[in-house]
């Protein structure tokens, strides 16, 4: 077989980062003739492991729709006084609470940073090879009222039933009509036991009862969520305006 054909059938199968890494040891071979023939193996199946991984990753993002794509586990503050645990935070960057099909309520004032960290615990999702949707409850609850309509209904319960981590911003910024309560209730029993999920918004648990305002639908989320539960509740000013680059000075009259 010629190093042509070679290179066809690596392209056929889709293996570029293997074909790239190839052609790299073909232009410089006195760069790898110290290496023997195990190790030079080795390098060409790392460089396409490690191409397909940051293939997956990228495609994980775009379909996950994170509304804060810059959030970063590692770039969590903690030096603004909000109350959020380290040790807490350490505990669901493992992962593990996503393998036991465990839940993160995140709860807190406006701008006290939820909705970032929400997002970061679903980018680190990603990373760890794991299947991602963030969706603000205002536009779930719209996307599955258009989905009766046209019919893709079941389709998109389905789709969303075996995503690995769903998670649900601004949970109790909008009221619930009766068959909004029941839409939120079917997407959140389709998880209960075999995927994970993260609500992040401004009513405490407590209120959830009132919000809901269905008791018997009330009775079920709760149990269908909190009991399995990491709850992180975050306090103090908002972060956006101790950040603000805006001053309380009038301006200046030149």
């Amino acid at each position: 077989m010629t190093v042509q054909e070679t290179f066809q059938k690596l392209a056929e199968l889709r293996m570029h980062g293997f074909a790239r890494a190839l052609k790299e040891q073909l232009d410089r071979p006195d760069d790898y003739a110290d290496l023997g023939i195990e190790e030079r193996i080795g390098l060409l199946v790392d460089r396409e492991w490690t191409e397909r991984e940051g293939r997956g990753l990228t495609r994980r993002l775009q379909l996950a729709r994170l509304r804060d794509r810059t959030a970063c586990i590692e770039d969590v503050d903690f030096q603004h006084p909000r109350g959020l645990d380290r040790a807490v935070l350490k505990r669901l960057a493992t992962g593990e609470w996503i393998k036991k099909h465990q839940n993160v309520l995140i709860t807190g004032s406006t701008g006290c940073g939820k909705t970032y960290l929400a997002c970061a615990l679903g980018q680190r999702a990603c990373r760890d090879g794991h299947s991602v949707v963030y969706r603000r409850v205002p536009r779930l609850v719209q996307e599955l009222q258009v989905a009766r309509g046209d019919g893709s209904y079941p389709r998109i319960l389905a789709r969303w039933a075996k995503t690995d981590v769903l998670i649900l911003d601004d949970f109790g910024i909008a009221a619930l009509g009766a068959q909004e309560r029941h839409d939120l209730l079917e997407v959140i029993e389709d998880r209960h036991g075999e995927r994970s999920l993260v609500i992040a918004g401004q009513l405490p648990v407590k209120a959830w009862h009132k919000y809901i305002g269905d008791p018997a639908v009330a009775d079920a989320t709760l149990d269908r969520v909190v009991h399995n539960a990491h709850q992180i509740t975050l306090k103090g000013e908002s972060m956006r305006k101790t950040r603000s680059n805006l001053t309380d000075e009038p301006p200046s009259a030149n």
